[in-house]
C-alpha cells in the first residue's frame, strides 16, 4: 500500500514539475525584477546620476526591441531587417496622437497609455499587412524584402507633413507642404517632413520601460510554450515536415510575425516619448542591424541573452565616453571579443564540457544524498 501511494506521489510530482521553458521564463523575470529593484535602491540613495537614469530608459527601449526580433528570428526562424520600421511606425503614430491631444487630454499617463496602444496597434497592422506577401519567402529573400519595407517607411515619413490649428488637422505628402499653408492662427507643425517630430513630451520612464519589457517577455514566454509557439518552432526546424502533419504554416507565421511587430512598436513608443525630437533616419537600416547584433550576441532563441546583450551594448558606449576618441574603437574590439567568446567552436566546446561536468557533479551529489 505504501509503495502504491509512493509511486502515485512521484507521478503527481512529475506532472506538476516545472518545465525547462517555464524555468527559463521565471529566471528571466526574476533577473529583471532584481535589476529594477537594485536600480531603484541606488536611485533613492542618490548613487545614480541623471545621465545614468536616461541610459536606463535607453536600455529598456533596446531590450524590448531585441525581444521582439528574437521572437521572429529565434522561434519563427525568419530574419527580418525591417524591425526598425515597425519601431518607427509605433513611434510616429503614438507621438502624433500625444501631440495632437496635449490640450484635450490633461493626464500625461492616460495620454501616454492611449498612445502606447495606438503605436502597438499600428505596428501590428502593418506587420500583418507586410506579412501577407513577405512570409511566403524564406531566408535571404525575406531579409531583403523587409529591408526594402524599412526604407519605404523611412522615405514616406521623410515627406510627411502634419499640422493643426484651431479649425482642425492638416496633412500633406508633398515636400512643398501644399495644403498646410491655409492653416490659421495658433498653427503648429507636428510632423515636419525630414525634420521629424519636435516638442514631444518626455513621458517615458524607467519604471514604465521595465513594465513594458516584463509584459513583452511574459507574452513571448507564453507564446513560445503555447501551441502556436510549438507550431512556429516546427516550421523553423522543418517547413516541409510541419506542413505534412497538417500545420497551417501561413497562419502560425502570421501570428508570430504580427506579435513580434507589435512588440517592436511598443519599443518605438518608448523611444518617441524619451526624446524631445525624432526623425525617421533614426530608424534606418542601422537600427535593424543593431537589434540583430543584440539577438545574435545574446543567443538566438534566448530572451534572457538578448536582454543582457542589449544592456551591455547600450551601456558600453556611455561607460566608455571618458576615453574620447578611443571610445568606439574599444567598443568595436569588445564586440568582436564577445562574439568570438560566444560563437567560436572552441568556446562552444568548452561550454559543453563545463555543462557536462556540472551535470555529472549534480548527479553525484544527488546520489550521495540518497545514500545518506
Amino acid at each position: 500500500m505504501f509503495k502504491k501511494n509512493d509511486s502515485a506521489s512521484k507521478a503527481l510530482l512529475k506532472k506538476t514539475a516545472v518545465t525547462k521553458p517555464t524555468k527559463s521564463l521565471l529566471s528571466t523575470l526574476a533577473m529583471l525584477v532584481i535589476f529594477y529593484v537594485v536600480c531603484m535602491i541606488l536611485e533613492a540613495a542618490g548613487a545614480i546620476s541623471f545621465t545614468i537614469q536616461n541610459l536606463l530608459i535607453d536600455v529598456c527601449i533596446y531590450a524590448v526591441a531585441a525581444v521582439s526580433l528574437n521572437l521572429c528570428l529565434g522561434y519563427l526562424g525568419e530574419l527580418s531587417l525591417g524591425h526598425g520600421a515597425f519601431m518607427s511606425l509605433g513611434a510616429f503614430s503614438s507621438a502624433l496622437f500625444t501631440n495632437l491631444t496635449r490640450d484635450t487630454i490633461e493626464s500625461d499617463f492616460v495620454r501616454f497609455l492611449i498612445g502606447l496602444l495606438i503605436g502597438i496597434l499600428v505596428a501590428a497592422v502593418f506587420g500583418f499587412l507586410i506579412g501577407i506577401p513577405v512570409l511566403r519567402l524564406n531566408g535571404d529573400y525575406l531579409a531583403i524584402v523587409t529591408l526594402g519595407f524599412g526604407e519605404i517607411v523611412k522615405g514616406i515619413l521623410n515627406v510627411t507633413y502634419v499640422g493643426y490649428d484651431d479649425t482642425g488637422v492638416y496633412w500633406s505628402f508633398i515636400s512643398d507642404r501644399t495644403g498646410l499653408d491655409t492653416m490659421a492662427g495658433n498653427a503648429k507643425m507636428v510632423i515636419n517632413g525630414a525634420k521629424g517630430i519636435t516638442g514631444t513630451s518626455k513621458l517615458s520612464t524607467f519604471t514604465g520601460g521595465m513594465v513594458i519589457l516584463i509584459i513583452a517577455v511574459v507574452i513571448c514566454g507564453f507564446l513560445v510554450n503555447s501551441r502556436t509557439g510549438r507550431a512556429s518552432a516546427a516550421i523553423r526546424d522543418n517547413r516541409i515536415a510541419a506542413e505534412s502533419v497538417g500545420i497551417n504554416i501561413t497562419k502560425y507565421k502570421m501570428i508570430t510575425f504580427t506579435i513580434s511587430a507589435a512588440i517592436a512598436g511598443s519599443a518605438g513608443v518608448l523611444y518617441s516619448h524619451f526624446l524631445s525630437s525624432m526623425t525617421a533616419v533614426k530608424f534606418d537600416f542601422n537600427m535593424s542591424i543593431l537589434l540583430l547584433v543584440f539577438v545574435v550576441l545574446g543567443g538566438i532563441g534566448s530572451f534572457k541573452g538578448a536582454i543582457i546583450a542589449a544592456v551591455l551594448l547600450t551601456a558600453l558606449p556611455e561607460l566608455l565616453r571618458g576615453l574620447s576618441d578611443y571610445r568606439m574603437l574599444i567598443y568595436a574590439i569588445l564586440l568582436i571579443v564577445m562574439m568570438l567568446l560566444k560563437w567560436a567552436p572552441k568556446s562552444i566546446e568548452l561550454r559543453e564540457k563545463l555543462k557536462q561536468k556540472n551535470e555529472r557533479y549534480r548527479v553525484k551529489r544527488s546520489l550521495e544524498k540518497k545514500e545518506s
